[in-house]
């Protein structure tokens, strides 16, 4: 038999290697070698965020039960420790240089088709759990039973996609995300990981939940809003619904606000037909424009867009645009990314590709920013805007956005969880309007006239 040496490899590898346990010999070999180059840094983005804010020099292109016991949170962290973040490996190492941005866009283009990814979704279902904030809300034989359907395979990927951005937020905070299982009598459940007041974040969460049962009437009118004809069953509508969904409050007011989702719908008819389809989307919502930041967040989400069509970019970007736009005030909610809906063909295989490239860009098209503005200075004025800017992001997703009146409209659902998305301060103040030529009327300029970035 033959042996395989771990010791001179870095975790990162090591782990790597060791969730494709059980795969062909040639496999791990493949694993090792291609295992992320930037994992043999020391420090994730060593120095960076040291860049002096505007620096020129840079070029780039819902009831529940409480949470798991302490014990049992601790033995999935000991099992995950050394688990390769596949995200964050993409982007582990990039010094604070003039060329950051380049290297984790390059970094980007390389991560999908490398060899570490190939073995984790092939790889055996129980290995890759370990890997995850908390076992997945669908017990795991139910999951190693159907491993080859699309609701196994999309709750697998978004359990990943849940814990490899929280390890990179808590990697930059230094704070830990608490781990909170949550039940739905009606079906499914979800597990809620957020950090509250840590030394960068002062509000991050990242949710999955995986729910099903039958749609509410109200439910069902939104989607036949939407244009789905749905055949009820006397009435009744079988549904499932998944996803992973994050929104990161920072306490600094030059970094920004970001948000992503990305979810999968399924729903059996009378006739036990499955309508099918996905949706999401991330975008970024800052407080002051940084031209820089959003040719990088805008270009690593039309890298991904790209490689399935080249359509996708310019149209998921205008269709972010329209659904983040708060009409009571004129402006977007933020300088928008990508977000899609309904998105059903080609086929379910391509689509459910393209929701793996996008959600494999949560990690580098938003920690580069983070790491660049760690140590920016900030007013209290420019704290105040924030706050101001807060209460827009408030008054969208209490008014406007779709997957909180979804969440609302469903029975049993989580209301904490739903309304994570919100900061934990904000501001209204009556008639509030920024001198004509500061930062912060630059900001609403662009807000009200959308830019293309790239």
């Amino acid at each position: 038999m033959a042996t395989i040496v771990l010791c001179s490899m870095s975790k990162t590898a090591q782990a790597a290697v060791r969730r494709c346990t059980g795969l062909h010999l040639k496999r791990l070999s493949d694993c090792a070698l291609h295992a992320s180059p930037h994992s043999r840094s020391a420090v994730l983005f060593p120095g960076a965020g040291r860049l002096p804010r505007g620096s020129g020099g840079v070029r780039f292109m819902s009831h529940g039960t409480t949470g798991a016991s302490a014990g049992g949170r601790a033995r999935w962290r000991v099992l995950a420790v050394s688990g390769a973040v596949t995200a964050v490996g993409a982007v582990v190492g990039i010094a604070a240089n003039a060329k950051h941005f380049q290297r984790a866009e390059m970094a980007t283009k390389i991560a999908p088709a490398n060899a570490v990814q190939e073995c984790e979704e092939e790889g055996d279902i129980l290995e890759r759990c370990r890997a995850f904030m908390s076992p997945p809300v669908t017990d795991v034989s139910v999951l190693q039973s159907r491993k080859g359907e699309m609701r196994t395979r999309m709750e697998m990927l978004i359990m990943k996609t849940q814990a490899d951005f929280c390890r990179a937020l808590e990697e930059v905070d230094g704070g830990t995300f608490t781990v909170d299982r949550w039940e739905r009598k009606e079906g499914g459940g979800g597990i809620s990981c957020v950090m509250q007041d840590g030394k960068v974040f002062e509000k991050a969460g990242v949710n999955v939940s995986v729910v099903f049962g039958h749609l509410t009437e109200e439910a069902a009118k939104q989607m036949r809003s939407r244009g789905k004809i749905l055949k009820g069953k006397d009435g009744k509508l079988p549904f499932c619904a998944m996803g992973v969904s994050s929104v990161i409050h920072p306490k600094n007011p030059h970094i920004p606000t970001v948000h992503f989702n990305y979810r999968y719908f399924e729903i059996e008819e009378e006739d036990g037909n499955k309508q099918w389809w996905f949706g999401g989307g991330t975008d970024l919502t800052p407080v002051y424009i940084n031209r820089e930041d959003a040719v990088h967040f805008h270009g690593t989400l039309k890298e991904a867009c790209d490689k399935h069509h080249p359509q996708y970019y310019p149209d998921f970007k205008k269709w972010c645009d329209r659904y983040f736009y708060i009409r009571h005030r004129g402006e977007t909610r933020g300088i928008g990314g990508i977000f899609f809906d309904d998105l059903d063909s080609p086929n379910q295989e391509e689509v459910f590709s393209f929701v793996k490239s996008c959600a494999r860009t949560v990690v580098p098209c938003y920690l580069p920013i983070v790491y660049k503005h760690l140590n920016d200075s900030f007013t209290d004025e420019e704290k105040d805007w924030q706050q101001v800017r807060r209460g827009r992001y408030v008054e969208f997703n209490l008014v406007y956005d779709r997957g909180v009146k979804f969440g609302l409209a469903t029975p049993g659902s989580r209301i904490e969880s739903i309304l994570m998305s919100l900061p934990l301060t904000a501001r209204w103040e009556y008639m509030h309007q920024p001198a004509k030529g500061t930062e912060e009327d630059e900001i609403l300029q662009v807000l009200k006239n959308p830019v293309e970035w790239v």
